[in-house]
């Protein structure tokens, strides 16, 4: 059987559409009946380990605990809406399918692509995944895409789409969407109405209006300001991962948020010191005279619930918040820690990777505490270096386009590094660079089996080149086993941030694409020693049993 063409779109979405747009869904129409073997469906579904995502609740007030169903409930509209962004109905393809494992592992991927094996297609007949995911005609060329005179095409809230005579046309998400909108704009409200926190209370509102404009910049304000909320929710179209076309669209996903408080606290001290580490960078002063906002903070949280973008494939532990260089530049931006599923992957996955790959004598070094900074530190990060290049070319972000994601997320590894070194010359990180520098290489290890196709694998894999060629670390030949070299690390780590640095600050697109192509690549020698985890039966990822069950809220 055949997955049917279901358009999901408002009315007036659909009559802006026309006959001729190809969206991903109706590129993949042609979907054959074939699918890999149940054992080999399964094969994959094993590289994951469930998780339920729980938190004390007992410190939440009643009115507080009759909002997370609300949020919850909004988070799984936008789950729908990520759906559509990455491949049209899910209903169109799970229909067309009779195994079970082969449904339940296309709702890990949102479609019919393996996230964890570079998008490798799992059902034959499907092709690909296109780059420009479901934000695109799929017959647009990038050369048309320029030429086109539409002031908002690169807008992160624009579909783009065909009219009825072929010429290309932009649909807003709010037009798009209409109807999903109001609904969780009208749960938002609902959730407003129970805060205890006016902060929240106001975040709240703005957000639910944010959904039905398509103007996140008020809302994306006023959640920097509040401060003392328990509850929090990162709602909306945020990160442009999935569109692998240009980098410019943005997908809708949901996490709803439970502060720890004593954690929190523990970490707001670490903000101070953006301004004296940005002077600091190892690189030349025209690429650190911006200044990161003074107003930014760290939380720690239990995360009860992910949807859309943030639940695909690979699951993220930690979150640095607004993307809007604007609001970035006047408030800083918030750091969001996720300690119940950090502390999952790191008892799950990262210390039997450790024990597996890491010379015995190293493997003392790699601790949670580290790998909770590291993480952490990486997200801090991302403030840090330059928004907006120095030769005119626009923001960082517009120059470099699709390769954006992946220089980003491999600039917050480094400077992520970097920022823990200073902080511990300073005394104020506990802990040796020992355990830092190990945990940090178990930690790439950790990441790369997520494969070279995500903006995060990427970087990674550029990162551990470039360590290996500046002898960051060796490779026992007898026993397969790495040796961390932190003499040589730290070398490595002050060399890669400037060339990071300056490729961004220069919005040098070429550059950065060659880097990626050359140093993007997993090694057979590293695939091999990748192939051992599996073997050893140590999962890639989690994924989560949550909802209001799970939480046993009504």
């Amino acid at each position: 059987m055949k997955p049917r063409h279901l358009l999901f779109a408002s009315a007036i979405a659909v009559a802006a559409f026309g006959c001729t747009s190809k969206t991903t869904e109706e590129a993949n129409n042609n979907t054959a009946e074939a699918v890999q073997s149940d054992d080999d469906i399964q094969h994959k579904l094993d590289m994951y380990t469930s998780v339920r995502l729980t938190s004390d609740l007992s410190a939440l007030s009643e009115s507080e605990k009759k909002m997370i169903p609300l949020l919850i409930e909004a988070g799984q509209v936008m789950d729908k809406l990520f759906w559509y962004e990455a491949y049209g109905k899910s209903d169109s393809l799970l229909s067309a399918l009779s195994s079970d494992a082969a449904k339940q592992f296309v709702k890990i991927n949102y479609g019919p692509w393996d996230r964890l094996n570079d998008n490798e297609p799992f059902i034959e007949g499907v092709g690909p995944k296109p780059d420009a995911a479901n934000f695109y005609p799929h017959d647009m060329t990038k050369e048309e895409f320029e030429q086109a005179n539409l002031p908002d095409k690169t807008s992160q809230y624009t579909f783009l789409r065909r009219d009825e005579n072929g010429k290309l046309i932009t649909v807003p998400y709010h037009i798009q969407f209409k109807d999903e909108v109001e609904r969780a704009a009208g749960l938002l409200k609902q959730a407003a109405n129970l805060a205890d926190d006016a902060g929240l209370k106001r975040y709240l509102n703005l957000r639910a209006q944010a959904l039905l404009t398509d103007n996140y910049q008020p809302s994306d304000l006023a959640w920097m300001d509040m401060k003392n909320n328990t509850i929090d929710v990162v709602i909306g179209p945020i990160e442009t991962y999935e569109d692998k076309l240009f980098g410019y669209k943005a997908a809708h996903e949901t996490y709803v948020l439970i502060k720890d408080m004593d954690w929190s606290k523990r970490l707001e001290k670490y903000a101070s010191f953006l301004p004296e580490l940005q002077r600091g960078l190892p690189v030349a002063a025209a690429y650190k005279k911006e200044m990161p906002g003074s107003d930014a903070d760290l939380n720690a949280y239990d995360v009860v619930y992910y949807a859309g973008d943030c639940n695909a494939g690979s699951k993220t532990i930690a979150i640095n918040l607004p993307n809007d260089e604007e609001v970035q530049l006047k408030k800083g931006t918030r750091r969001l820690q996720l300690k119940n599923a950090m502390r999952a992957k790191f008892d799950k996955i990262m210390e039997p990777i450790a024990d597996e790959l890491i010379v015995e004598d190293q493997q003392r070094h790699v601790t949670f505490d580290a790998f909770f900074a590291t993480t952490m530190f990486h997200e801090v990060a991302h403030g840090l270096g330059i928004k907006n290049t120095i030769n005119g070319k626009g923001t960082v972000r517009e120059a470099l386009k699709e390769h954006a994601s992946a220089l980003e997320e491999g600039k917050a590894d480094i400077l992520g590094l970097y920022m823990i070194t200073q902080l511990h010359e300073k005394g104020e990180v506990e802990g040796s660079l020992e355990d830092y520098y190990t945990t940090f290489l178990a930690g790439i290890f950790r990441s790369v089996r997520f494969g070279a196709a995500s903006a995060h694998g990427k970087a990674n894999m550029v990162r551990f080149n470039f360590f290996r060629q500046n002898g960051a670390f060796e490779r026992d030949q007898q026993t397969g086993k790495y040796r961390v070299n932190y003499v040589k690390m730290s070398e490595a780590m002050n060399k890669l941030s400037e060339l990071i640095l300056t490729l961004q600050g220069n919005g040098d697109y070429a550059g950065v694409g060659k880097l990626l192509d050359e140093q993007g690549l997993v090694s057979p020698q590293l695939q091999s020693d990748l192939d051992r985890l599996s073997r050893a039966n140590i999962p890639v990822d989690i994924v989560f049993e949550q909802g209001i069950e799970v939480l046993s809220l009504k």
